[in-house]
């Protein structure tokens, strides 16, 4: 895990997929055959990462760190719902809690 912040999606990394095939390395760099330009994963809508970790600003998701709350328990009061129909059949009651 990098300590050092959030780190930028790179064509390099070998979970990085282009969805339209079109990923070339020209010199070391990594070159878009579709648009003819070099392959920038921030601005391509057809980046893709295999574990499903780029996010849509362009950086790598597995660099971030998940961030926890605990949650309070809501109000304490009991809504109650109708049912009617197909429901009412399965479950045999017309109020669910």
């Amino acid at each position: 895990m990098n300590l050092t912040g959030p780190r930028k999606c790179s064509p390099n990394c070998r979970k990085f997929r282009c969805g339209r095939k079109a990923l070339q390395f020209r010199n070391r760099k990594a070159w878009c055959r579709w648009t003819d330009e070099p392959c920038d994963p921030r601005n391509c809508s057809y980046a893709m990462c295999v574990t499903r970790r780029l996010l849509p600003n362009g950086i790598c998701g597995e660099s971030l760190r998940r961030k926890t709350a605990e949650r309070r328990p809501e109000d304490e009061s009991i809504q109650v719902i109708r049912v009617r129909g197909k429901v009412y059949r399965k479950i045999g009651e017309r109020e669910i809690f």
